[in-house]
Formats: C-alpha cells, sequence, structure tokens
C-alpha cells in the first residue's frame, strides 16, 4: 500500500467557493443547534423519557456524529486552502464516515418499526417494545455499523494508490477512491455493492412496511381529520427517509462509469448534510410534546429574566 496524500477539490469556480461555504455552514450549524438541543431537551424533560424519544436521541446523535465525520475537513480545507488529506486521516474519515452512516440507515428502520406497534398494537407497546429490547436494538444498530465499515476499511487497506491522487469531489467516497487505486478493486466494489443492498434493501423495505401498516390501521379506525394529521406526518417521515436510503443507493449501487461527478455531488450533500438538518425538524420538532416542552421552557426562561431584571 503506497502511503501517500490525496487531494480533493470541490469542483467550483474560485468565487462560488465562499457562497459553498456559506451554505454548508449554514446547514451544519442548524443541525448541530437542532440535534444537541433535541438531546438537550429530551435529557431534561421527564415526560420525554420514554421508548420513542430514547430513539429520536439516538438519531440526533448520528446526525451530529454523521455530518462531523466529513463535514469539519471541508470547512478546514477551504479556508486554508488545503486540499490534502493524509493516508491515515483519509482511513479514519472513511471509518466514521461508513459507521455512523449504516448506524442512521438501521436506526431509521428501528424507529419506524417502533411507531408501527405503538400504533397497530398499543396494548402490547410497552411488553413487546420492553427497555431490553429498545437497548437492543439501538446497540445492533451501532454494532452493524461498526461491522460494516470494519470490512470496507480493511478491504481498502489492500489497495494501493500510485496513480493520480486528484479527487473532485468534497471529501473521500468508497466509490470514487476505489478509481483512484491502481489495485484490483474487484473484490471491494462486490463487497461494497452486497452491504450496500442488503443495507438499504432491508431497512428501507421495513420503514416501507411499518408505514404502510401504521396508515392502513389509522385509513380504517381513525377521524378524517386524524387520518388527514397521519397521513401527513407519515409522507414527511418516508419523504425524508427515502431521499437519505435513495442517495445512498444512487452513490453506492449505481456502476460509476454511467454517473456524472455533479451527480456524485448532489447525492453526497443529500444525505450527509441535508437529511441529517431536516431529521430534527421532521421527528422532532413537529411533535407536539416536544413543542409543549420547549414552550415551558422559554416560559421558564422569560420568566429568570424577569425576576432577575425586577429585583434591580
Amino acid at each position: 500500500m503506497a502511503v501517500c496524500d490525496k487531494s480533493y477539490s470541490c469542483g467550483v469556480h474560485p468565487e462560488l467557493q465562499e457562497v459553498l461555504l456559506v451554505v454548508f455552514l449554514i446547514m451544519y450549524l442548524i443541525n448541530l443547534m437542532g440535534n444537541v438541543g433535541m438531546i438537550l431537551l429530551i435529557n431534561c424533560k421527564p415526560r420525554l423519557h420514554t421508548r420513542m424519544y430514547f430513539f429520536l436521541s439516538h438519531l440526533s446523535l448520528l446526525d451530529i456524529s454523521f455530518s462531523s465525520s466529513t463535514t469539519p475537513k471541508f470547512f478546514l480545507s477551504v479556508l486554508t486552502g488545503s486540499r490534502t488529506i493524509s493516508y491515515r486521516g483519509n482511513l479514519t474519515q472513511f471509518y466514521f464516515y461508513v459507521t455512523f452512516g449504516t448506524a442512521e440507515a438501521f436506526l431509521l428502520a428501528a424507529m419506524a418499526y417502533d411507531r408501527y406497534m405503538a400504533t397497530c398494537n398499543p396494548f402490547q407497546y410497552t411488553l413487546v417494545m420492553s427497555q431490553g429490547l429498545c437497548l437492543c436494538l439501538v446497540a445492533s444498530c451501532y454494532a452493524a455499523g461498526d461491522f460494516n465499515s470494519i470490512v470496507h476499511t480493511v478491504a481498502m487497506l489492500h489497495l494501493s494508490f500510485c496513480a493520480s491522487h486528484h479527487l473532485d469531489h468534497f471529501y473521500h467516497e468508497g466509490p470514487l477512491l476505489f478509481v483512484l487505486s491502481c489495485s484490483d478493486t474487484s473484490i471491494s466494489d462486490v463487497l461494497m455493492l452486497i452491504f450496500v443492498s442488503y443495507m438499504v434493501g432491508t431497512t428501507s423495505t421495513a420503514t416501507l412496511l411499518s408505514y404502510g401498516l401504521i396508515l392502513a390501521i389509522v385509513l380504517q379506525t381513525c377521524s378524517p381529520r386524524t387520518r388527514h394529521k397521519a397521513f401527513s406526518t407519515c409522507t414527511l417521515h418516508l419523504s425524508v427517509t427515502l431521499l437519505f436510503y435513495g442517495a445512498i443507493a444512487f452513490m453506492y449501487m449505481w456502476p460509476g462509469a454511467r454517473r456524472s461527478i455533479k451527480l456524485d455531488k448532489v447525492a453526497s450533500i443529500f444525505y450527509t448534510a441535508v437529511t441529517p438538518m431536516l431529521n430534527s425538524f421532521v421527528y422532532s420538532l413537529r411533535n407536539k410534546e416536544v413543542r409543549a416542552a420547549l414552550s415551558g421552557l422559554r416560559r421558564k426562561a422569560l420568566l429568570m429574566c424577569h425576576r432577575h431584571w425586577g429585583s434591580f
């Protein structure tokens, strides 16, 4: 294995790099503030110590971790003008990026199953979705991410990079790194296709089935107003989730020779920056209990400020 630095670029005109930096920074800050705030709110409010919010807190943690595995390096490269990353740095970024991305894909499916049990089997929900099962589901998501990442990172160690090390992308994606290698990447290609196909296939199918069954039950038993609200919520959840799965499938399952660099960049932005930013709004801030908890905190903060300033 040739230990070399690799360089990458944004592939945009220099005058547009500042605009791109601002856009990424805004999305990243919204992601951080929304998801960190959600984690703190869940931990501070006992009424949110439920199974659903247990999953949501881990989704927020994974959204932060997934975006942070690539975005800060991109900011640093634009600000300093340095477009290089060391071989060890590249492997480290790749490992954490795959770990958190895989874990989030499985966690979204686990959350869909949790909502299915709460809606379709409310009387058995607390019995089936016990605290132990919830812990096992979340631990399994992290374990799947770690296993998937180890397999591909080890496969990456057997590749040699002795040709051009320049990559026209925001960060180093697995399929794009294979293009730079002068080794035979057929084993790595097959491994990635098998693992990604299994991950996207099982998680997207479980998610679609869960929300489909939820909608079927709601349409049969609830009032028109409740049906409309449930349909709107499920549609929004499915749209963001399938956007995440679809972008990953396009990036890792579509033959590289048939893709364009621009489409690769768009897909990468969607599942590393856009969907983590949207998740805090779609799964959390639109929830009535979360809004009530935020209103309570706001009233307490205003009351404390009033007492503080009133004492002067």
